[in-house]
């Protein structure tokens, strides 16, 4: 595969936490790509040009036109993403197998935990009609738990696995919604000096700014877009 790139990539975004993990991974690449914003408040995954290359009908998502032996590839998952674009690049992805079990370990734990688990807080303490508390308290704890596994591992280094990878990108935008999460920052200092560090990163700044074009609507508040985004059955 080359490590240049001379076509943009093309990049099916929203500016959410899963969605800022791409545009952070192109930013700090430095190579060209295309926004098309996916509003996922009105309903835009769900439209077959999109299905077509990305068939759970969630963004992001990607066309390279410059894939393998130079032919368009599109891949879906935020976390495939990073992990094709790292390879290609051979950036923000360790070559060596050791360092990249070790990418890859940590990758999982945010795809699986750190991550959806972040997620369903956010979903009943803030966005379900019906308050629940055990819900709350479920989602919170193991929120609070998976914080406190990223509190010990980055005890003496500056990023997750030593040097700063994809891992720090795919994780960031989810840990900087720390206080709505419940999340007292002195529990964990660790992480807070993480999140400023990651986030002070000019890349990474450039990428948090992009806005969308049409501002996203409070989720809180807005009755059409939670029937668009939860309790959604197979079509």
């Amino acid at each position: 595969m080359t490590t240049t790139q001379t076509k943009p990539i093309d990049l099916y975004y929203w500016p959410t936490p899963n969605g800022h993990k791409i545009t952070i991974m192109l930013e700090e690449l430095g190579v060209p790509y295309n926004l098309h914003f996916i509003n996922i408040g009105k309903g835009d995954q769900f439209q077959p040009d999109f299905l077509a290359f990305s068939p759970n009908n969630k963004m992001p998502a990607i066309i390279d036109p410059e894939g393998p032996d130079g032919k368009p590839i599109s891949v879906f998952e935020s976390g495939a993403i990073l992990l094709y674009l790292g390879r290609k690049f051979g950036k923000l992805y360790p070559q060596d197998e050791r360092g990249r079990v070790e990418v890859e370990q940590w990758l999982m734990w945010q795809m699986a935990g750190f991550g959806p688990m972040l997620g369903q807080n956010h979903h009943f303490a803030i966005y379900a009609p019906e308050k629940l508390p055990y819900a709350i308290k479920r989602y919170r704890d193991e929120t609070h738990r998976l914080y406190g596994v990223l509190e010990k591992q980055l005890a003496g280094k500056d990023y997750i696995c030593g040097d700063y990878s994809i891992v720090d990108i795919a994780c960031v935008g989810w840990a900087r919604g720390w206080e709505r999460q419940d999340i007292k920052a002195a529990e964990f200092p660790n992480v807070m000096a993480w999140i400023d560090r990651v986030s002070s990163r000019p890349a990474v700044a450039k990428a948090l700014a992009i806005t969308a074009p049409t501002p996203p609507s409070n989720l809180a508040d807005d009755k059409e877009a939670q029937k668009v985004l939860f309790n959604q059955r197979a079509r």
